[in-house]
């Protein structure tokens, strides 16, 4: 919130107005993404209730689905058509990531239920978690990139969305007591840096979003997971066995199948516009039978003068 703040702060606002006036204005005017806020905390609540009733494996094979989410929001709010390279390229990716992490969720403990929690609502809760990921995704998109009545920019959207969430997170942390250090302590430079760099990827998922969409954002934090584990292999001697690297290259080359697939995208045409050109299709065929009978009738004329 600070950093797309001080981005603001050196911008020049359309409306001439000053810093705090601006802040102040979008502040009361950000109820898409107080919304958007919202549904985030919600999606939190959701994975603690889950991991209480279901195991850590299934929790991670469910939540492979956010794949599939977010390409159907895409679908269904911004009106995409996927070629089948791409629906393929996802398929796979899905896959390939569910035998990288195997070793997560394919053991007696991950795949042990809890011995008090309800199986059931276990599984609903990341299942609604996974589908609201997917539809937080692709209405932050939309609003980036379609709502054009108060033409904000992508860092003006953010201080909104960080806006919205810094009470949802404060509620979190009071509820909770600060846990065993109490609340407000247990503050390290390990903590501070570990924020920092929690805030920048905010902000370079909101980056991706703008000048990419959801579904690569979705796919780019799936990539993540391979280079995590390497680097888990290399300083903490984490599990990197052949099953891993061959199901780790499946997932960059279905990466690389979507990002780089040449297929023309088709796009269906709006109502109207498909209504004018069907008028103008009739309206040509329409002159076109009357220049072909004056051209007969021409002709005829010509016969009765010879």
């Amino acid at each position: 919130m600070i950093f797309s703040a001080h981005v603001i702060s050196t911008q020049k606002h359309n409306d001439a107005s000053s810093f705090t006036e601006h802040i102040t204005k979008l502040a009361f005017t950000a109820q898409k993404m107080y919304a958007l806020s919202l549904i985030y905390g919600l999606m939190n609540i959701l994975s603690y209730v889950a991991l209480r009733n279901i195991s850590a494996g299934i929790f991670t094979i469910c939540a492979q689905l956010k794949i599939l989410t977010t390409a159907s929001f895409s679908t269904l709010m911004l009106n995409k058509r996927y070629s089948f390279t791409k629906k393929r390229a996802l398929f796979t990716l899905i896959i390939g990531v569910l035998l990288f992490s195997e070793p997560i969720w394919n053991t007696s403990e991950s795949m042990a239920s809890n011995k008090d929690g309800n199986v059931l609502l276990g599984t609903a809760a990341v299942l609604t978690e996974v589908a609201l990921s997917g539809f937080a995704s692709i209405y932050f998109e939309k609003v980036i990139k379609t709502d054009t009545s108060q033409q904000l920019n992508i860092w003006e959207r953010n201080f909104q969305l960080a806006l919205g969430s810094f009470p949802v997170y404060l509620a979190f942390m009071v509820a909770d007591g600060g846990g065993e250090a109490g609340l407000g302590r247990g503050w390290s430079m390990v903590t501070l840096a570990l924020g920092i760099l929690g805030a920048a990827g905010g902000l370079l998922v909101a980056l991706s979003i703008k000048y990419g969409d959801a579904v690569l954002k979705t796919l780019a934090t799936t990539g993540a997971i391979i280079l995590s584990s390497v680097l888990d292999h290399i300083f903490l001697n984490g599990p990197l066995d052949t099953k891993m690297v061959l199901s780790g290259c499946i997932v960059i080359t279905s990466i690389f199948n979507y990002s780089f697939d040449a297929t023309p995208q088709s796009q269906s045409i709006p109502p109207q516009l498909s209504n004018s050109l069907t008028s103008k299709k009739e309206y040509d065929s329409e002159v076109s039978s009357e220049d072909e009978e004056s051209q007969s009738l021409l002709a005829n004329i010509s016969k009765d003068d010879e």
